[in-house]
């Protein structure tokens, strides 16, 4: 009568541990890695016309900086190009989860490049002023490659 028993218990605990076994170990489902809708690229395309006018004004910096125009230099950094930050961290919020870091980091970089050549411009101080804006042209033409592209 115990092995009886036994063989039954058995049976109700291999049932169980088989049940969980395959309940864990089901097909996973491939999940599609996220994308765009119309609508936000859309959006992201309005903020990237309005960046790659500011690409036009901060290549102006340089025939600033070749002239050594200080006063023009530090003008156009804190003027025209002062929204820039506002624009490319929103811009960067509307991209894709795994992008906004990229985007994050080469604003940073961008601005960095921009208070060093305001700082180089009120000292007069060409060449760091033009190694940072060779470093700031190419953080900013990286930010826009993240910029997708209308279909």
């Amino acid at each position: 009568m115990f092995t009886k028993s036994y063989r039954s218990l058995l049976a109700v605990i291999l049932v169980l541990v088989t049940t969980f076994l395959v309940s864990c170990g089901g097909p996973s489902a491939s999940k599609q890695p996220p994308t765009y809708t119309a609508q936000q690229i859309e959006q992201i395309q309005q903020y990237a016309d309005r960046l790659g006018a500011k690409r036009q004004r901060i290549s102006a910096l340089a025939g600033n900086i070749q002239e050594r125009d200080w006063v023009e230099v530090g003008s156009l950094i804190h003027g025209p190009l002062g929204t820039l930050r506002q624009e490319m961290s929103y811009l960067s919020q509307k991209l894709l989860p795994q992008e906004q870091k990229v985007a994050r980091d080469l604003a940073k970089d961008l601005f960095d490049c921009l208070n060093t050549i305001d700082a180089a411009a009120s000292e007069g101080n060409y060449s760091l002023a033009i190694r940072n804006y060779g470093l700031a042209i190419q953080d900013f033409d990286e930010f826009l490659k993240l910029v997708p592209e209308q279909e």
